[in-house]
C-alpha cells in the first residue's frame, strides 16, 4: 500500500506521488518570533515531525524546511515595548522555540531558514510579480492585486465577491482592492528597513514563506504543512503570488493539523486557557504531552486538559510496563523446548503482524492513534505471554516475545518518538512525581502494604479494603499477584 494523504486543495485523500521518485520536498511554516510557544506550535510541530519521521522510515530522502518569521508588525511591537532592536527579539525566541521543540523530541529540519536571510529573494519574487502585472506599488508598498488571479481563494474554498462586499478600504489606505494584500511595506520611523525598487522597507508575512520555500525546494514542491489556522490568508495568499510570480504549480499537498481546544474551548488569553509549552512542561513529562498529542489524528481537533493529559499518562506508563515485564521474562533466556500450543501460535502471529499494521495505519494519513492502538493491542498479546509463563516453556514463544519487543520499541521510538526511555527509569519516575504530590513516601507505603497483608491473613477484610481506597485516593495503585503485592503511581 501506497502512502496516502489528505490534501486540502482537493478536499481527499490521495496517493503520494513525489515529484522526484524517492525524494520529498517538504515546507512547514514555523513561527513568528516574538513569544513563547503554545500547546498549539507543540501539536504542529510534533505532528509535522512524524510526518517528516515516517517518510524517512519509509525509505524516502527528506528536505524539510520549517522557517523562523523574524520580521514581523508583532515582534516590531513587542520589541518596542522592551527597548531592544526587533532581531534581539527575535533572536531570544528562536532559541526558546529550539529549546521547546528539542524538550518535545522534535527533530531539526533540513533547513530552517530565517526571513531576513531573504530579503533579494523576497524582492526578486515582487519584481516579477509587478512585470506580469500581478502586482502594483503604492506609496512605497507593493500590493498583489487578487482580481487578477482567476484562482484565488482555490484552498480555502471562500467566494471572493462576498468578502469583498465586507471588506473596505480604510483612510489612507493605499490598496486598490480591500482584499489586496502587502508584498512590500514601506519603512517607518523605528522599523528595521532593507532596500529596495520601492524605496526602504520590508516584506509583508506571505511573501517570506514563497521566498524561502522556493529557495530550497524549487517553484514546485510537494507538501506543504501548517495549522489549520494558517489555511486563509496565509497559504492562500502564498499559493496566488508563488503561482502568478512562477506561472506553474506551487504545491502538489496541502496539509493543515487540526485546533487544540484547551477543556472544551478555544485557547485563548482572554479566557485565561492560554498555556506556553514551559508551562506545560513543569507539570508534565514531554514524553506524556508528545503522546497525548499523536493519540487523536492530526486532523481532528483535540482536548488539551489535566484529565487528557493524566490518561495520556497512563497509556504511556501501561506500554512501559509491558515492556519491563517482558524484559524480565527474556532476561532469563529462553531454553524451553515445547512446541507451541495452537493458542499460542495464533497469539504470535498476531504479535508478528504488527509491522503491517502499523505501516497500514501511518500509510493511511499518518493515523498515529490507529497506530498506538495497535501498540495497546500488542501490549495486552505480550502481557499474556508473560502473566502465563509460555516464554519460559517454549524458545519460539520466547524468540516471538523478543521480537514483538524490539519491533514496538523501535517503531514508537523512530516513527512517533515516545518510548525512548528505559522503562524502569521511566516508572520509576511517575512512581516519585506522584508521591511528591502526597504526605506519602515508598517506605510509608510499604508498611501499609504490609498491614494489609496482614488484616487478610486476620480476615479482616474491611480493614484491607480501606488500606487499598486510602492509597488509591491518593494516586497508589496496589497490583496483587502469586508473587506478592506492588504498587504503581496512576
Amino acid at each position: 500500500m501506497s502512502i496516502r494523504l489528505y490534501n486540502t486543495l482537493s478536499g481527499q485523500k490521495e496517493e503520494f506521488k513525489p515529484l522526484v521518485p524517492g525524494k520529498v520536498g517538504m515546507y512547514v511554516c514555523g513561527v513568528t518570533t516574538y513569544d513563547y510557544c503554545h500547546i498549539g506550535h507543540a501539536r504542529a510541530g510534533i505532528v509535522f515531525d512524524i510526518i517528516y519521521r515516517y517518510f524517512q522510515h519509509a525509505g524516502f530522502d527528506v528536505t524539510y524546511v520549517r522557517n523562523y518569521t523574524d520580521v514581523d508588525d508583532k515582534i516590531i511591537n513587542r520589541a518596542n515595548e522592551r527597548g531592544i532592536s526587533s532581531r534581539e527579539l527575535a533572536e531570544e525566541f528562536i532559541q526558546a522555540f529550539d529549546e521547546d521543540m528539542a524538550a518535545l523530541g522534535v527533530k531539526e529540519a533540513t533547513h530552517q531558514p530565517k526571513a531576513t536571510e531573504h530579503i533579494d529573494d523576497i524582492i526578486t519574487i515582487v519584481n516579477k510579480l509587478i512585470e506580469k502585472d500581478f502586482a502594483y506599488a503604492s506609496g512605497g508598498d507593493v500590493y498583489f492585486a487578487v482580481e487578477k488571479y482567476d484562482e484565488y481563494l482555490k484552498l480555502s474554498k471562500r467566494n471572493l465577491e462576498e468578502m469583498q462586499a465586507g471588506a473596505r478600504i480604510t483612510p489612507g489606505d493605499l490598496k486598490n482592492n480591500p482584499m489586496d494584500f502587502a508584498l512590500w511595506k514601506a519603512a517607518k520611523p523605528g522599523e528595521p528597513a532593507w532596500d529596495s525598487p520601492w524605496g526602504p522597507g520590508r516584506p509583508g508575512w506571505h511573501i517570506e514563506c514563497s521566498a524561502m520555500s522556493t529557495h530550497f525546494l524549487g517553484e514546485t514542491f510537494d507538501i506543504h504543512g501548517g495549522g489549520k489556522d494558517l489555511v486563509f490568508p496565509h497559504h492562500e495568499n502564498e499559493i496566488a503570488q508563488s503561482e502568478c510570480a512562477h506561472g506553474k504549480t506551487f504545491v502538489n499537498y496541502w496539509v493543515h493539523n487540526g485546533f487544540v481546544n484547551v477543556d472544551s474551548e478555544k485557547m485563548s488569553k482572554s479566557l485565561g486557557n492560554f498555556f506556553t509549552i514551559r508551562e506545560i512542561l513543569k507539570k508534565y513529562d514531554a514524553e506524556v504531552v508528545r503522546f497525548f498529542i499523536l493519540t487523536a489524528h492530526y486532523r481532528s481537533p483535540i482536548d488539551f486538559s489535566d484529565k487528557n493529559l493524566e490518561d495520556a499518562k497512563a497509556g504511556l506508563s501501561r506500554l512501559y510496563e509491558g515492556i519491563k515485564a517482558a524484559n524480565e521474562v527474556l532476561a532469563d533466556g529462553g531454553t524451553g523446548h515445547a512446541t507451541p500450543t495452537e493458542e499460542q501460535a495464533e497469539l504470535l502471529a498476531k504479535l508478528a503482524a504488527m509491522p503491517e499494521q502499523f505501516k497500514a495505519a501511518m500509510d493511511d494519513d499518518f493515523n498515529s492513534a490507529l497506530a498506538i492502538a495497535n501498540f495497546f493491542d500488542a501490549i495486552r498479546g505480550i502481557n499474556r505471554i508473560v502473566a502465563e509463563g509460555w516464554a519460559a516453556e517454549s524458545k519460539v514463544v520466547f524468540d516471538g516475545l523478543q521480537q514483538a519487543v524490539g519491533t514496538l520499541k523501535q517503531l514508537a521510538e523512530e516513527v512517533l518518538g515516545v518510548l525512548q526511555s528505559e522503562p524502569t527509569e521511566w516508572l520509576e519516575k511517575q512512581k516519585a512525581d506522584a508521591l511528591g504530590e502526597t504526605d506519602l513516601n515508598p517506605e510509608a507505603i510499604e508498611a501499609l502494604i504490609e498491614e494489609r497483608k496482614q488484616a487478610k491473613k486476620n480476615k479482616d477484610f474491611a480493614r484491607a479494603d480501606a488500606i487499598r481506597a486510602e492509597l488509591d485516593a491518593k494516586g497508589i495503585v496496589l497490583l496483587d499477584s502469586r508473587e506478592g503485592t506492588t504498587w504503581k503511581a496512576k
